[in-house]
């Protein structure tokens, strides 16, 4: 059986390794785990419950571009300077994760340049999910009926 998410992606030493950084935390229903523009100086792999990725919308309500569970990573922003949140994450249920330093991974990647691979890589997909995702959102709420329609 495959492990879901980053774990997934990682061999099981570059799991091992990864995880020797690891501090688990927990957020409550409803609390900010971080606001777009902010600091990235760390991220997360949820284990249990779900966080909702939004993205500021001038004038309007935030929009949730994606929610994410277990398995799934959170926050990829301190992988890429300026290291600044692109998006804001709030809890929409009691969340148990893994946090992670975002200096210390990037020092432990520099060392061993087999898992900056597969974590660079595995990052990369992630990034792209998540535009597709903001641009779906955001063509779901803002664009006139049949505008985000491929040609």
């Amino acid at each position: 059986m495959t492990r879901p998410g980053v774990f997934g992606a990682l061999t099981k030493e570059h799991r091992e390794q990864l995880m020797s950084l690891a501090r688990e935390v927990s957020f409550a229903t409803g609390e900010r785990i971080f606001n777009e523009g902010g600091k990235a100086d760390r991220f997360w792999i949820i284990h249990t419950g779900t966080v909702a990725l939004d993205l500021h919308v001038p004038g309007r309500q935030a929009a949730v571009i994606e929610t994410l569970g277990a398995g799934r990573l959170l926050g990829w922003s301190w992988l890429v300077p300026p290291h600044h949140w692109h998006l804001g994450a709030e809890a929409s249920s009691p969340v148990r994760a893994y946090e992670f330093d975002a200096a210390a991974v990037r020092e432990m990647c520099a060392k061993d340049p087999a898992l900056d691979h597969e974590l660079c890589s595995y990052v990369l997909g992630v990034v792209a999910r998540r535009l597709r995702s903001a641009r779906m959102r955001l063509l779901d709420l803002y664009a006139p009926y049949g505008a985000g329609e491929v040609p």
